[in-house]
């Protein structure tokens, strides 16, 4: 009998796979002029920019770019070398009605732009004394619609690593953060490592930023630093509570960094935080992927150094491990075999892998699985009972080392189960392209398609997270995708017009504040 239904299962696995529409290309190189500038980990954007009800594509390796969203032809550009590394957000600035892009640069500049990429009165500024701008946000800081930038920069001190501007670029009062004197620890921030919301469910926002350490900074809008549970002493704040894989050694304040094996902890430079609300019960967790590693060794890369794997955590709004609804994260999931890295920072052999945190509901059961692509050439699931389900973590195929930009997920075919799709590179020392996957809720494929061949490089891929959105003339999803050699690149979905999206683009939505889409209501042409 379990024969039969395991035939059965396979079979009817064969049928979905079988008739799952390929990706259609649209168009291709959009940006491009005699050849196509370096795309890296900005996520595009995909919204009606000046108001003519036809949405516009927005994209940046260096040149920040808009672009018509039927045709992929080009409409205003901001020509630039200096290139482009966090998510370029999108937000009503002012709370008039009208839509500023947000770029943030190699150079520390950010700079809010118009629809026709012209500047705004009081853009660029410059921040983190000319050191890259690597994570960017928008939120809400007071309540009052207008919408404050939140950056990020890639600088080893350790203080004044996060910025916090208002609308006309004027710094706001208590920033940056840390300064001289503040309690805790931090470094530099080296991804998109910024998430923003209502943790503690009184009507204001908290931001919440890991570092280039094994602490996460907790601020609060006016730069003051956010409690601690009690559990870790008496009148600590978040950067003052180390993490460990051993919750032990959070409690006491130190972990041993001298026997091998024992004081294993993460760096959180690359960690990009997501929120949302996990189990259903309408508080928002906090989700950051840590690169594990031994303390008697080193942050430091193989061979022969300490980096071990990547591995999710969860945590309550006052730093304690999340811990409800029968699920128990104050001990660490076990790692999958085969996790340890395949590269790092060895950028002849291929780009590195930013574990950035994706939550969605894969199954349809209310509530959220942590997903996140990993050094170890795959794509993990987690689910809240700390177990990878199905399929997953998802083997990246192809010949020598691949690795995935960051996942985004929706039910796409409207059956109750969402998709999740990975857009991946190769080698560097290959001349192959990467691809676009789509996966099922249990990390298995249903259809892929290639990307378009390079233009001025010699491989072909994507860094950055894909963006789902409605392109003009068609009532079905497009994928949208910022590679590294062929421009801005969109694929056509079949079958998709009734999808509903739960993460759709990089940092979870426009705002780029790591939010879980399905956790709020959206006016950026997203289908919800």
């Amino acid at each position: 009998m379990c024969r039969i239904a395991g035939i059965a299962f396979a079979l009817a696995a064969m049928h979905v796979l079988a008739n799952t529409p390929a990706p259609v290309l649209r168009w291709g190189y959009g940006g491009c002029t005699s050849y196509c500038q370096t795309g890296r980990y900005s996520s595009p954007a995909v919204v009606d920019i000046d108001g003519d009800g036809q949405a516009e594509v927005i994209g940046g390796g260096g040149d920040v770019v808009v672009l018509n969203g039927a045709t992929g032809a080009l409409r205003y550009r901001d020509a630039s070398s200096v290139r482009v590394w966090p998510d370029i957000a999108v937000g009503d600035l002012n709370h008039d009605g009208k839509l500023a892009l947000v770029v943030g640069r190699r150079d520390g500049t950010v700079s809010a732009f118009n629809g026709d990429l012209s500047l705004r009165s009081g853009w660029p500024q410059t921040l983190f004394a000319g050191n890259e701008v690597r994570a960017l946000a928008l939120a809400d800081l007071d309540g009052n619609g207008k919408l404050h930038v939140v950056a990020g920069g890639a600088w080893a001190i350790s203080t004044g690593q996060v910025d916090v501007l208002a609308p006309n670029g004027s710094e706001r009062a208590g920033w940056p953060r840390p300064q001289s004197g503040d309690p805790g620890y931090a470094a530099g921030i080296f991804n998109d490592d910024i998430a923003i919301g209502d943790l503690r469910r009184d009507g204001h926002v908290e931001i919440f930023v890991p570092t280039d350490t094994h602490y996460i900074l907790g601020l609060n809008p006016d730069g003051n630093y956010i409690p601690a549970n009690i559990l870790f002493g008496v009148g600590k704040v978040w950067p003052e509570v180390g993490v460990w894989v051993d919750q032990a050694f959070d409690i006491i304040g130190y972990g041993d960094c001298v026997t091998p094996g024992i004081g294993l902890r993460p760096n959180f430079a690359a960690s990009a935080p997501a929120l949302g609300d996990v189990n259903g019960d309408g508080r928002l967790e906090l989700a950051v992927v840590g690169n594990v590693y031994d303390c008697s060794v080193g942050n430091t890369p193989p061979p022969g150094g300490g980096d071990r794997y990547h591995l999710p955590w969860l945590f309550n709004e006052d730093r304690s491990r999340f811990a409800a609804s029968g699920y128990d994260w104050s001990t660490e999931p076990a790692p999958s075999a085969g996790a340890a890295p395949l590269a790092e920072y060895d950028y002849a052999l291929i780009q590195d892998a930013q574990p950035n945190a994706v939550l969605a509901d894969l199954d349809g059961d209310g509530k959220l699985e942590i997903l996140y692509s990993s050094y170890d050439g795959k794509v993990h699931a987690y689910w809240l009972d700390k177990t990878e389900h199905g399929n997953w973590p998802f083997a990246i195929p192809g010949t020598g080392i691949h690795f995935a930009a960051p996942p985004v997920a929706a039910e796409l075919y409207h059956d109750g189960k969402a998709e999740v799709l990975v857009a991946t590179w190769p080698q560097a020392t290959t001349t192959e392209t990467g691809k676009l996957y789509i996966l099922d809720d249990l990390g298995n494929i249903l259809t892929s398609a290639d990307l378009p061949a390079p233009n001025g490089d010699t491989w072909n891929g994507t860094l950055a997270s894909p963006t789902l959105a409605l392109l003009p003339g068609s009532r079905n999803l497009a994928v949208v995708l910022m590679t590294r050699a062929s421009g801005l690149v969109a694929f056509d979905l079949p079958g998709t017009e009734y999808a509903r999206t739960l993460w759709p683009t990089g940092r979870g939505g426009y705002l780029r504040d790591g939010r879980a889409f399905n956790d709020r209501i959206f006016a950026d042409g997203f289908r919800g």
